[in-house]
């Protein structure tokens, strides 16, 4: 398990309710596919998840985490989307909470 949240990423700003949540997942999947977005091969995406707007992209190979982490700006485009959307890549982190205390402290 902890090998795989190493190799995993959160995405925030993911459009909701644009799209099919199987449509969105795939768009997810071919951005952070992508070389030119400094991606690698995906293992799987996680989306919808509790958070509307968060999807957990995790990559078979650690070290891509690392290249998509090192990206200034990831915006998601894609035909079937009216524009570009700026997402947010952050490292994943199992004691992520949403209680507002949490995050001040972190």
């Amino acid at each position: 398990q902890a090998a795989r949240s190493t190799r995993t990423i959160v995405i925030a700003g993911v459009p909701a309710g644009l799209l099919q949540d199987d449509v969105m997942a795939d768009i997810l999947t071919i951005h952070f596919q992508m070389s030119r977005n400094n991606g690698g091969d995906v293992e799987e995406v996680t989306y919808p998840t509790r958070n509307e707007g968060v999807a957990y992209i995790t990559f078979e190979d650690q070290g891509v985490v690392e290249r998509v982490l090192k990206k200034d700006q990831h915006l998601l485009q894609d035909k079937r989307l009216s524009r570009p959307y700026p997402l947010t890549v952050t490292r994943y982190c199992h004691k992520v909470s949403s209680s507002p205390i949490h995050l001040i402290l972190l």
